[in-house]
């Protein structure tokens, strides 16, 4: 017999959960069609998730170690704006077209993220520690039809045929083997107008979000999530953030924004969650330049750990001893690979973490 256990069980049960997820509160958790948990309100997509940083205008949103304000929520916003408006514009672009992001941990790495949410594209996050040879063999695999990169890992890409490239930092397009033609620089682009809306395009709660690849060895795995699952995982952040302020004795919401040093690389899962967090408050998002590294951990964070969901449930095989887990945030298979889709993932919902 398997033993289940939800996150009010667990032994990191967080203070208040029972009030912030019961019948009618902010973050109720309720059963979906084939039984997962998932949240009963709340954004259904990333792209209704970050629409609502924009009321926070001029707070900052990036902010540099040595306290320098990078972006700010509204300059975010706007940049994201005009190049989602590019996306679907210029490049005819559309929902469910791939778009990899290969770059450091720069502030123009959020700015591309998000315009592939705001465009309904599907984001590709590849690990910048990767070697040139890597980068390929997982944009091979995945097909991007926009790659965003940096000017100092474009030459180990650049030599690749049929998608668009959209290089960001002081480089000039058409270097290093790079198509011409289909090539452009983030800089040359017109100025941000910070009036403009995003496209006006239909982004469904099915649709996928992002894949994400753990490593590039054979074989390769890239994990698929909807958009429902990174607005789920977007809701935990909102979660946590008012646990904490019920914690701390305060209302949430009401409080100082709290203040997020980024502490995994942006192109990592765990750092997505950090992002949402800051997010969430309308706080800033510090980067310091600190050595950071990939945190062990399920996608998007483990639920048993130091970043749980009350929308993620875990089942323990007694039979094997295999974790397995079901909720709202996370992936539903692995991209372009249906045996091993199969032997991770019942139909149920639960996902098998061998």
């Amino acid at each position: 017999m398997d033993s289940v256990r939800e996150y009010e069980e667990s032994e990191t049960y967080v203070p208040h959960t029972a009030a912030l997820t019961a019948p009618g509160a902010p973050f109720e958790v309720v059963r979906a069609e084939n039984g997962s948990l998932m949240y009963a309100d709340g954004p259904r997509t990333l792209r209704e998730f970050v629409e609502t940083t924009w009321a926070y205008g001029e707070r900052p949103f990036l902010v540099g170690g040595g306290g320098a304000v990078l972006r700010s929520y509204g300059e975010f916003f706007a940049a994201a704006t005009a190049l989602a408006n590019r996306f679907v514009d210029t490049h005819g672009l559309r929902p469910g077209d791939r778009a990899a992001l290969l770059m450091g941990d720069r502030p123009d790495w959020q700015t591309a993220f998000w315009a592939t949410q705001l465009a309904g594209l599907v984001a590709v996050p590849l690990d910048a520690a990767w070697s040139g040879a890597e980068a390929v063999r997982v944009l091979d695999h995945c097909a991007p039809r926009v790659l965003l990169v940096d000017d100092e890992r474009l030459p180990d890409v650049a030599g690749r045929a049929g998608e668009r490239i959209v290089v960001f930092g002081g480089g000039e397009p058409g270097t290093a083997g790079a198509p011409a033609g289909l090539v452009e620089r983030y800089e040359d682009l017109p100025a941000p107008d910070p009036y403009a809306a995003p496209p006006d395009i239909e982004i469904r709660a099915e649709d996928d979000a992002t894949i994400v690849y753990a490593s590039p060895a054979d074989p390769l795995r890239g994990a698929v999530a909807t958009q429902l699952a990174q607005a789920g995982a977007a809701m935990d952040a909102r979660f946590r953030a008012a646990a904490d302020a019920l914690g701390r004795g305060e209302l949430p919401g009401l409080g100082p924004a709290p203040v997020t040093r980024l502490t995994s690389p942006f192109s990592a899962p765990e750092a997505l969650f950090e992002v949402y967090g800051a997010m969430a408050a309308g706080g800033p998002l510090v980067l310091d330049g600190a050595a950071r590294t990939r945190r062990p951990g399920w996608w998007p964070a483990d639920p048993a750990g130091d970043a749980a969901s009350p929308a993620v449930e875990s089942r323990v095989s007694q039979e094997t001893g295999e974790r397995w887990l079901r909720g709202q945030s996370l992936p539903y298979a692995y991209w372009r690979d249906e045996e091993a889709t199969a032997g991770a993932f019942t139909p149920d919902g639960w996902f098998r973490t061998g």
